[in-house]
């Protein structure tokens, strides 16, 4: 056994082991335990936080540090929060899922994703993506939903194999361009979170102000399929147990006929609307991804 599958086979080992703990402790015990696990994570281990307090900044200039420092650490406790109640949705069913999200939009997107064109639907690493998920498919959607695979391939199974049993098709990344539009052409609606570095082959659209490498591979998909296009967001909301609201709106797009322009415009049009949906809650967004490591070639190479 190599070093690395051995590593993997442990990091699978604590995976399976705090999902079990998860499992069995009060619903709450365990939420609470999964906020100072974060906690902990971001105050005292303090992993990735030079990048969370740099990118709050960035996005916040205007905020008070305190206000910002504040914002950094529940970020960390969401995150661990949010593992738990990620960890516990499995054992779900399907009408306590939908007594525990609030649609917003949704019937509009209902209407589309019976469309024959189909429909592609843009996430982010914000709230909670795989409950907001669980939640279509809960309620007669079904979703194919673009997985990105993992090192660790244990934990990638898993992860694909509980979407698969609450209604979700997960589609490789290395499958994408062939499978997204073989689903799109059937009429189905495809999930895909699209708010990470896309590094220097990307667009460049603004986020916050800066620049942000975005990939063109959803727009691309959207325009080849003249499929309709529509933003979901599925925020926590303020109560003890696991409660969330999950919004949906259609993008404000027209295809103008010019690929590399409407690609563009698409990025934008997300861009703002992931951007409408941070500012309503900062706490529950992804600040520990390097959304702004890559610089457009005019720039010179950000060091992070």
């Amino acid at each position: 056994m190599s070093v690395r599958s051995g590593r993997h086979g442990l990091e699978h080992l604590v995976f399976r082991a705090l999902r079990a703990v998860a499992g069995r402790l009060p619903e709450r015990v365990a939420v609470r335990c999964g906020a100072l696990l974060g906690a902990f994570v971001g105050s005292v281990l303090r992993v990735r936080r030079r990048d969370v307090d740099r990118h709050l900044r960035q996005a916040f200039p205007d905020r008070a540090r305190r206000w910002q420092n504040r914002i950094a650490r529940a970020s960390y406790r969401h995150l661990g929060r949010e593992a738990v109640a990620t960890f516990r949705r499995g054992a779900w069913s399907p009408e306590l899922l939908r007594a525990r999200t609030t649609m917003v939009g949704f019937e509009a997107f209902r209407a589309a994703a019976g469309e024959p064109e189909g429909v592609v639907l843009l996430t982010a690493h914000l709230g909670n993506w795989e409950i907001g998920g669980a939640a279509i498919a809960a309620r007669g959607v079904r979703l194919d939903v673009v997985g990105k695979g993992t090192a660790n391939r244990l934990f990638q199974e898993e992860l694909f194999a509980a979407r698969e049993e609450l209604g979700m098709r997960v589609i490789e990344m290395s499958d994408a361009p062939r499978e997204v539009l073989r689903s799109l052409a059937r009429g189905g609606v495809t999930a895909l979170l699209w708010d990470q570095n896309a590094h220097r082959n990307g667009v460049f659209v603004p986020f916050f102000g800066k620049p942000a490498s975005t990939a063109r591979g959803p727009a691309l998909f959207a325009l080849r399929a003249s499929a309709r296009v529509y933003f979901a967001a599925a925020l926590r909301e303020p109560s003890a147990e696991p409660t969330y609201r999950v919004t949906f709106e259609r993008l404000p797009f027209e295809p103008s006929g010019d690929v590399e322009a409407d690609v563009n415009a698409l990025a934008t049009a997300y861009s703002a609307a992931l951007e409408e949906a941070i500012r309503a809650a900062p706490d529950q967004y992804f600040w520990q991804h390097r959304r702004w490591k890559s610089r457009p070639r005019e720039e010179p190479p950000t060091v992070e």
